[in-house]
């Protein structure tokens, strides 16, 4: 077997292998049927996600109480935040797994899910904790009033206590997309969500519970839901391949998951504080603007799950294509994801600018929001197709755990928003706000796959040795 040599990198470009003999090349082939057989379950998955909020706002809502409804706005946002800033727990593990399966280490596998359950545990105890001051922050943000900020303690207190299972669902759920397991993916999303949702109704409508009684629904839910997930990993282990608790724990392999997470929720706090800026500017213009663009920005979160969806493909096919270092199958699947990303973010463009005021219509009677909404749907409708390589890139960035590269472009593609937003409000108004938004979303992909060739380069073996490698 050809020897690769190492070389020391600030990140990690390849997995860690817990048997160091095994450095060959392991060929597959990359074909639009696996593209597309994890991107629809997970495209399926991402779109049960509204549901909740919808449910959670529709059992509330027959309460009668604004208070109330209110409250759970409020303490939503909170856990929005909060949860989505601990998405690197899927994120990260999916890409470390699909390089564990790429470098047939069954072990490392394992390993890596049980340090990311070690991490969902320690992260999802450590908000149980803070959770009074976490409210707290919360209330300061927002600045309710003050039966609107007693429920939303209700709702934050009693939530709260679902963040270790949330948090290792995220775990799940990252090592069975890791695994290329989509459609098992899918089923415990099912679970997850429709036990939140059929118990939501139960404690917060049926038995009159209220705010506490939903986020009671949504604690349960997320518990069921790690139950049946734990199981469901469990029985997909190999059982001749357990880990040792030292290689579980091995220093190495928690740096290196620690790091890639860093980086992936330093990249998700850019892309909120982005958006948390966006609505800012946005509320300078006024009452009618901040509706609108909130009401268009639903049309970009619709577009965000379909690709989601294909960017997970990305991370799996990516991740496995490192871990086996076989750069044809890496190439392939960088193609394909992009190639039907573009294609998915041009269908849904035409399809917003066509169908767009129909939206607009059913989500707000209010006629001076419709008619301000409608001025700006062209921005809107383009965002698909402007932030299809940002979605696709992340995939593959992600599933490389090329982290820290993912990491600074973001970092720069903010600094690039936050100059044009200022720049351009003053020029052309709400106009230049959306502009800025479409150009922040463009820059994103373009610098990342500006930077890919580079990275491709020291994560493989040069082409015209890769066949040596094929003879362990």
């Amino acid at each position: 077997m050809q020897r690769i040599p190492e070389e020391p990198t600030a990140e990690i470009d390849r997995p860690a292998a817990s048997r160091p003999g095994e450095r060959r090349v392991r060929p597959f082939t990359v074909t639009n049927a696996d593209v597309w057989k994890i991107t629809l379950p997970m495209t399926l998955a991402f779109l049960t996600t509204p549901l909740l909020g919808l449910t959670d706002t529709a059992v509330v809502g027959r309460i009668g109480d604004a208070a109330a409804l209110g409250g759970l706005a409020v303490g939503s946002l909170i856990f929005d935040f909060a949860f989505a800033t601990c998405n690197f727990l899927r994120s990260g593990t999916t890409g470390l797994t699909a390089q564990a399966v790429g470098v047939e280490d069954d072990r490392e596998v394992q390993a890596v899910f049980w340090r990311a359950a070690i991490l969902a545990a320690a992260i999802g105890l450590a908000l149980v904790v803070t959770e009074p001051a976490l409210t707290a922050l919360g209330l300061l943000a927002i600045a309710p009033g003050p039966e609107v900020a007693e429920t939303v303690r209700t709702y934050v207190f009693v939530r709260m206590f679902s963040a270790p299972f949330a948090l290792f669902n995220y775990a799940v759920l990252g090592h069975v997309l890791g695994r290329g397991h989509s459609t098992l993916g899918l089923a415990l999303q099912l679970v997850v969500n429709g036990t939140n949702i059929a118990l939501s109704i139960l404690f917060g409508l049926v038995l009159d519970w209220g705010v506490g009684g939903v986020a009671l629904g949504t604690v349960c839910g997320e518990a069921v839901g790690a139950l049946v997930g734990l199981l469901a990993v469990l029985g997909g282990f190999a059982q001749g391949e357990r880990p040792s608790w030292q290689q579980i724990v091995d220093r190495t392999g928690f740096v290196r998951m620690v790091a890639v997470n860093r980086d992936i929720m330093i990249r998700s706090l850019c892309l909120l504080s982005a958006f948390a800026l966006f609505t800012r500017i946005g509320a300078s213009f006024g009452a009618g603007v901040l509706a609108a663009n909130g009401l268009l920005m639903n049309l970009f979160m619709i577009g965000s799950f379909f690709l989601d969806g294909m960017a997970t493909a990305a991370e799996q096919l990516i991740g496995r294509a490192v871990g086996a270092r076989w750069r044809p199958a890496f190439d392939r699947a960088t193609r394909l994801t992009i190639a039907w990303g573009l294609g998915l973010g041009v269908l849904m463009a035409v399809v917003f600018a066509a169908g767009g005021r129909a939206v607009i219509a059913f989500l707000t009677t209010d006629q001076g929001v419709r008619g301000t909404a409608g001025d700006y749907l062209f921005w809107a409708a383009a965002t698909p197709l402007s932030g299809a390589l940002a979605f696709i890139m992340d995939g593959v960035f992600i599933g490389a755990t090329w982290s820290g590269t993912m990491r600074d472009m973001m970092i720069i593609s903010l600094a690039l928003f936050v100059a044009a937003a200022y720049a351009l409000t003053p020029l052309l108004g709400n106009h230049g706000l959306w502009l800025a938004m479409v150009l922040f979303l463009g820059v994103r992909g373009l610098s990342l796959l500006a930077a890919l060739p580079a990275r491709r380069r020291r994560s493989f073996p040069d082409p015209a040795d890769a066949g040596a490698g094929l003879h362990q």
